[in-house]
């Protein structure tokens, strides 16, 4: 069973991208909209915590968090919370618009977008860390 644990998450996928193409479920386009308002929640329900979960993510990379690299981590999260709420806002927009449309953002367009801001984050975060701003 642990061997399958790394495939069950895939599985279900390829399952609702199969029940989506063969049944047209429509309630299938709400998938993207649920995951999003999960992991955005998870987000900016961590800036009322003492510890956001960016900055619990650096912590468990072995990190050391001093005073700015406490602030970058905290000022991230913000910026993902922004970016999160309105990645959920289109992806519940692209619910009500054609199936190109729909599979178009959520299935490339959002993946994109995350992988854009992953990267000028990183940059950012060399940027400061050889200005020693962090």
């Amino acid at each position: 069973m642990n061997k399958l644990k790394p495939v069950i998450p895939i599985l279900i996928t390829l399952c609702i991208v199969f029940l989506f193409y063969i049944k047209r479920i429509v309630l299938l386009k709400f998938y993207p909209p649920i995951c999003n308002a999960f992991i955005f929640l998870m987000f900016f329900g961590s800036l009322f915590c003492r510890e956001t979960i960016i900055q619990k993510f650096a912590r468990a990379c072995g990190d050391k968090l001093e005073q700015p690299a406490f602030i970058y981590t905290r000022n991230l999260t913000y910026v993902w919370c922004v970016f999160l709420f309105f990645n959920l806002a289109v992806s519940i927009w692209t619910i009500f618009q054609s199936d190109e449309i729909w599979m178009l953002y959520n299935g490339c367009i959002s993946y994109f977008l995350v992988g854009l801001l992953f990267m000028v984050e990183y940059i950012v975060r060399i940027i400061c860390r050889k200005r020693n701003l962090i």
